[in-house]
């Protein structure tokens, strides 16, 4: 735990949260700046400052989790879609450097805008991206 992060301070109960889900590795809560009606955040217990501090095992219980809880919230939200969202660094719009899961629900008509605009690339650029990303694998 860091002492001056805020959310391994809601992740350890020390800073009250609407908890949806908790076991010995993470806290499931509702986002209290919420894109929209149901989103929530999945937070690791032990702070990980973003997507490459994070070790695979832990990544694996995350990602089975954020299926559990994906499932039960259209069950429960009946929402129409929902979005997962994760960001890393303050160009990419992380606001908490601790590493966290969004789950969005999404409903018709509710303006929540995740979108970019798509460019076009030629199959030497991909190619070239492909073979730079294996090499560092």
């Amino acid at each position: 735990m860091k002492d001056d992060c805020i959310f391994c301070k809601i992740a350890k109960g020390k800073i009250p949260s609407a908890t949806i889900y908790e076991d010995s590795h993470f806290r499931v809560l509702l986002d209290v700046n919420p894109a929209s009606k149901g989103h929530c955040l999945i937070i690791p217990k032990e702070h990980f400052d973003n997507i490459y501090d994070l070790d695979g095992e832990t990544a694996g219980k995350l990602f089975s989790l954020a299926t559990c809880i994906a499932r039960a919230m259209k069950d429960a939200l009946h929402c129409d879609g929902l979005n997962v969202v994760q960001n890393n660094g303050e160009i990419a719009g992380q606001t908490v450097m601790h590493f966290h899961l969004h789950l969005i629900p999404r409903y018709e008509g509710d303006q929540v805008q995740l979108t970019w605009t798509p460019h076009e690339s030629d199959q030497s650029e991909l190619e070239a991206i492909c073979q730079a990303i294996r090499k560092a694998i």
